[in-house]
C-alpha cells in the first residue's frame, strides 16, 4: 500500500487524450498502478469522455440477498466503519463497504457534497468494478489487491473527477479478498493521510474476522516487540490441533516469510524452531504470559498463546454489531416492529412455533419470509399457504397430498402436498383463523406426530418443518366461541408477536424512503413535505399493502421530468381523506380563491376541484398557460393535458 504522487489535472487530461490516440497505451507520466488501471478500463471498452451513466444498481431484493451472503463481513465492519466515520465527519466524506465484486453494501456519511445523479452512483447496490466505472479506488483496489488512492482527474472516466477516494482490500483468515473499505469525498477536500486511515481500519476488520473465524483453534498473537502485542500492528496466526496453519493476517505472513496460498498447507515446524507441544504447555501453565519464539529464518517474535479451549482472544476493536440478516434488512426503526423481530429471531434457532398477529396488510407474510431467511432453515424451502384462499374441498389434498388416482381429477402421479414440500424448511399458514374445524383436527395430528398421511394412502410419511402461522383475527376469541380448537391454538402458539398497524408505526419517513427505493422511479425521487405530513396523519386501513400501492401508482403518474411526488399524483379516492388533514399549498386546489370546507372536499371529487382551480388560474392570468402552470405548481404539459374543451 502506497500513495502515488499527484499529477496536475491538465497533465492528466492530456494523458487521457494521448491514451485514446495511441490505442490504449498509457503515457509514461502515469504511476504504474494507475497506468495498468487505465489500460484495463480502455480494454473494457469504456469511453472516458461524456456523461453516460454506469450500470444500474441492484434491485432491492438482490441487494438484500447480497447483504445476507456477506452478513459476517458487514457485522465485523459496522463498528469500525462508525469509528472511521467519526474521524472524517467534517470533511464532506462518506465511508463505504463494498463486496468482493465492488458492489456497495453499506455507506455512512452525509451526501450534501453530491448532486442527485452522483448520490445514485454512490448508493447501496451500485457497482464500482473497474469494468463498469473505470479507474476508481474501489475497483482498482480490487484489481490490485492493494490499498490505493484515486484523486480527481486520475479517474479514468472524467465524470468521476468530482471525487477523491482511498480504498483498501479486506482479506479473510485464509487470505481471500472478501471486500473493500473506502472513503470517498469531494475532490477539493483531499487529505494526505486518508489512505493510511482506511488501510488501518481495513486491518482492524481483518483481525476481527480472523479471531472470530478461528476461535476453535489455537491462536497466537505475534510481534517483534513485546509492547506491540495486542495492538493493531500485531500478527495473528491460528493453528489446528495437529499443528497446521489455518489462518493468518498479513503482518504474521510477512514475519514468517509466507504467502496467503501457504495457509492450510504449512505446519508449525516449518515456521518455528520451538516444538508446538512446548508452546501449548507454556500457555496452559502461564495463561496470558509472554513467550519468545524463533522462526526457522532466525526472526525473534514475542507471542501470546491462547489455547483452543479458552476461546477467542479479546481484541481492542469495538464490539461487533448485530448480524445483518433478512429481518435486519426490513427494520426501518419502529420499536414495536423491532421487538417482534428480535423475539421471532430467537424462536427461529429453536424451531418453536410462531404466531404472527396483525391487521390485514401489515406485512405478515413478508415478516414470516424474513424470519425464515434469518433462521438455520433458510437454505430449505419456505412454503406459504393462504388458508382463506383455498376452496374447502381442496385444502386437505393441498396440505397433505394424495396418492395416484385418489379421487376424480387427481393427477396420475399423485401429489406430495405442501407440507411435504416444506420438509426441512418452514411452513407459513396465513389466515389460519379461516381454517375449517375438520381440517384443524388433521393439522393438529400432523403437528403432534410429525407425520403426514396423503389421501388415498395408508402409509404415513415423516415430515420436518418449522411452523409459522398468521391471522388478522383474534384467535383467543375464536377459541372461546368454538370456531377454533383450543388444543391447536396452544400448539401453534409457541410465541405470539403482534405487528403494529401502519398508523401506529414511528418510522413512516424511513419506511417511505425504503419503499420508494424499491420502485422504478427517477433518481432523486422524493415526496413533497406537506404531502408527507398528510400521509403521516392518515389512518391507512389497508396498512402497508395500501400504502405501497399508493406510492407505486404515484410513481407511475410522474411526468418524465418530475422527481417530486406531490398532491397531483395522489389517487382520486384518497384525496377526500387526505385533504381535511392538510390543504396543499402547491396543488391546484390551493390556487382556488374559495377554500372549501372539509365536508365539501369530501363530497366533491378531486377532478372537479382541480378543474375549478385550473379555470380560475387561467382566468386570473388571461389565458397565459405558463403563468397559470407556475401558480398551480404543475408543468405546462400537465396543464395542457388537463385542459377541458371550452
Amino acid at each position: 500500500m502506497r500513495a502515488q504522487p499527484l499529477l496536475p489535472a491538465t497533465l492528466l487530461h492530456q494523458a487521457r487524450h494521448q491514451l485514446l490516440e495511441s490505442g490504449g497505451q498509457p503515457p509514461d507520466v502515469l504511476d504504474a498502478r494507475l497506468a495498468r488501471s487505465w489500460q484495463r478500463s480502455f480494454s473494457a471498452g469504456l469511453q472516458p469522455l461524456g456523461g453516460a451513466a454506469g450500470a444500474d444498481p441492484l434491485p432491492q431484493h438482490g441487494l438484500q440477498q447480497m447483504r445476507v451472503q456477506n452478513h459476517g463481513l458487514i457485522r465485523h465492519s459496522l463498528p469500525i466503519m462508525e469509528y472511521l466515520f467519526a474521524q472524517v465527519r467534517q470533511s464532506h466524506s462518506m465511508v463505504i463497504l463494498a463486496d468482493s465484486q465492488g458492489v456497495l453494501m453499506h455507506t455512512l456519511g452525509d451526501l450534501d457534497f453530491l448532486s442527485k445523479a452522483e448520490r445514485v452512483a454512490l448508493a447501496c447496490g451500485a457497482s464500482w468494478h473497474e469494468s463498469q466505472r473505470g479507474t476508481n479506488a474501489i475497483g482498482t483496489a480490487l484489481a490490485e489487491v492493494d490499498g490505493i488512492e484515486v484523486h480527481g482527474a486520475e479517474h479514468y472516466l472524467e465524470r468521476n473527477g468530482f471525487l477523491t477516494c482511498a480504498a483498501a482490500p479486506i482479506l479473510s483468515a485464509t487470505g481471500e479478498l472478501v471486500g473493500i473499505l473506502d472513503i470517498s469525498g469531494d475532490h477539493r477536500s483531499r487529505h494526505p493521510h486518508t489512505l493510511g486511515l482506511v488501510s488501518t481500519a481495513a486491518r482492524m476488520i481483518e483481525n476481527s474476522l480472523l479471531l472470530s473465524s478461528c476461535q476453535h483453534h489455537t491462536v497466537l498473537q505475534l510481534h517483534t516487540q513485546a509492547e506491540g502485542l495486542g495492538t493493531i500492528a500485531q500478527g495473528v496466526v491460528a493453528l489446528s490441533d495437529d499443528g497446521w496453519l489455518v489462518g493468518a493476517n498479513r503482518p504474521a505472513l510477512q514475519w514468517l516469510g509466507l504467502h496467503a496460498n501457504n495457509i492450510r498447507s504449512t505446519q508449525w515446524a516449518q515456521c518455528f524452531d520451538t516444538p508446538l507441544p512446548q508452546v501449548q504447555g507454556h500457555a496452559r501453565q502461564r495463561a496470558g504470559g509472554t513467550l519468545l519464539l524463533r522462526t526457522v529464518a532466525g526472526q525473534l517474535l514475542y507471542a501470546h498463546v491462547q489455547p483452543r479451549a479458552s476461546g477467542p482472544i479479546p481484541v481492542s476493536a469495538p464490539a461487533p454489531a448485530p448480524a445483518m440478516d433478512a429481518l435486519a434488512e426490513l427494520d426501518t426503526g419502529d420499536a414495536r416492529w423491532r421487538s417482534a423481530a428480535d423475539k421471532a429471531r430467537r424462536m427461529a434457532a429453536k424451531s418453536i412455533p410462531l404466531l404472527v398477529l396483525g391487521e390485514s396488510g401489515v406485512g405478515k407474510e413478508l415478516f414470516a419470509k424474513a424470519v425464515h431467511e434469518a433462521s438455520p432453515r433458510r437454505a430449505a424451502p419456505f412454503v406459504a399457504i393462504n388458508c382463506a384462499a383455498l376452496p374447502e374441498h381442496l385444502i386437505e389434498s393441498e396440505l397433505f397430498g394424495y396418492a395416484p388416482g385418489a379421487f376424480t381429477g387427481a393427477r396420475k402421479q399423485g401429489s406430495p402436498g405442501r407440507l411435504r414440500q416444506a420438509h426441512g424448511g418452514t411452513v407459513f399458514l396465513d389466515e389460519i383463523g379461516d381454517m375449517p374445524l375438520s381440517l384443524q383436527t388433521r393439522l393438529l395430528r400432523v403437528l403432534q406426530e410429525r407425520q403426514v398421511t396423503p389421501l388415498g394412502c395408508g402409509e404415513p410419511v415423516a415430515v420436518d418443518f418449522w411452523l409459522i402461522c398468521a391471522t388478522h383475527q383474534p384467535l383467543r376469541a375464536a377459541v372461546e366461541q368454538g370456531r377454533f380448537r383450543s388444543d391447536l391454538y396452544y400448539r401453534i402458539n409457541g410465541l405470539t408477536v403482534q405487528l403494529p398497524a401502519l398508523r401506529e408505526r414511528t418510522d413512516l419517513h424511513t419506511l417511505t424512503q425504503r419503499l420508494l427505493a424499491q420502485l422504478d422511479g427517477p433518481p432523486g425521487l422524493h415526496l413533497d413535505p406537506a404531502l408527507m405530513q398528510a400521509l403521516a396523519r392518515y389512518d391507512w386501513p389497508g396498512n402497508l399493502r395500501q400504502y405501497s400501492n399508493v406510492l407505486r401508482t404515484a410513481v407511475a403518474l410522474l411526468e418524465p421530468h418530475e422527481q417530486c411526488i406531490s398532491w397531483t399524483h395522489m389517487p382520486d379516492d384518497l384525496w377526500p381523506s387526505l385533504a381535511p388533514a392538510h390543504k396543499p399549498t402547491h396543488s391546484p386546489e390551493a390556487a382556488s380563491t374559495t377554500t372549501p370546507s372539509s365536508a365539501a372536499v369530501a363530497a366533491v371529487s378531486w377532478q372537479a376541484l382541480s378543474q375549478q382551480a385550473i379555470d380560475q388560474a387561467l382566468q386570473a392570468h388571461r389565458g397565459n398557460v405558463s403563468a397559470a402552470a407556475r401558480q398551480l405548481g404543475i408543468s405546462r404539459q400537465t396543464l395542457y393535458r388537463r385542459l377541458r374543451p371550452h
